[in-house]
């Protein structure tokens, strides 16, 4: 029996088509993901991150008006749905974080794919290049939305630090020692938390922890140094997972 033949793709079943759908929401995505690689390899940092966040609020905005269209449900200008507009501040706070452990998810879902399919280097050395490229996207989009100027010190990074994905669903404690350095500790991690209650020791995260928080932190002043207090396979105290010290050097 030869391939399916099809002239159209009226002439798939139901349930062809329905998987079809799912591929065409990943064919946009690795759409998106193409040029935006594209795109930052062009452009300067700045330039291209007010672009990048141009391109995605006309094309956000297009998408769900399309989806809202067919799936039956209203939008506004933005493509932010009606219902969402609706929400009181704890269900969009929901909504917000339900987001942010998505996005956990789908990145250990990378993670176990590439750590299965080879080892947990090969998956440690994708993770920290990932980390490399987000934490100063990242960086750079919470500079915009809150305003912060080019070289914004240290006061500028205790301001952007909550606004991290991380610091949604993980704890973050910020202190100042007497020498005037920021403190971060990470007393409660999702992913150590879900170890434990597997009964597996921590995550060797360090390696990509040091990436993460020194390139979001130079992202936003190229002043500010980096340094790690601990961060497993370091031991640390019961009190948190990993601590970081962030100075302003002139």
């Amino acid at each position: 029996m030869g391939p399916q033949r099809i002239d159209r793709i009226e002439d798939l079943s139901q349930e062809e088509l329905a998987d079809f759908l799912m591929e065409m929401f990943h064919r946009c995505w690795m759409h998106y993901g193409l040029w935006f690689h594209a795109a930052q390899a062009q452009m300067e940092p700045d330039r291209f991150a007010e672009a990048e966040r141009r391109v995605f609020r006309d094309s956000f905005a297009l998408t769900m008006k399309r989806l809202g269209k067919v799936f039956g449900f209203a939008v506004d200008g933005r493509g932010l749905p009606l219902r969402a507009k609706a929400m009181e501040k704890t269900e969009l706070t929901q909504a917000v974080k339900a987001l942010a452990a998505n996005w956990y998810g789908s990145d250990g879902v990378w993670f176990q794919g590439l750590e299965g399919l080879y080892d947990m280097d090969t998956a440690k050395r994708a993770n920290d290049s990932v980390w490399a490229r987000f934490s100063p996207y990242e960086a750079e989009q919470i500079r915009l939305r809150l305003g912060l100027p080019p070289a914004c010190g240290l006061q500028g990074l205790r301001a952007a630090l909550p606004l991290r994905t991380s610091a949604l669903l993980n704890s973050f404690v910020y202190e100042w020692d007497q020498e005037g350095a920021l403190l971060l500790k990470v007393p409660s991690c999702r992913v150590q938390k879900a170890r434990a209650r597997r009964g597996l020791p921590d995550y060797p995260c360090k390696s990509a922890g040091k990436v993460e928080h020194q390139f979001f932190a130079r992202a936003l002043d190229r002043r500010i140094h980096t340094e790690c207090l601990g961060c497993p396979p370091d031991k640390h105290p019961p009190e948190w997972y990993c601590s970081w010290r962030f100075t302003l050097q002139e």
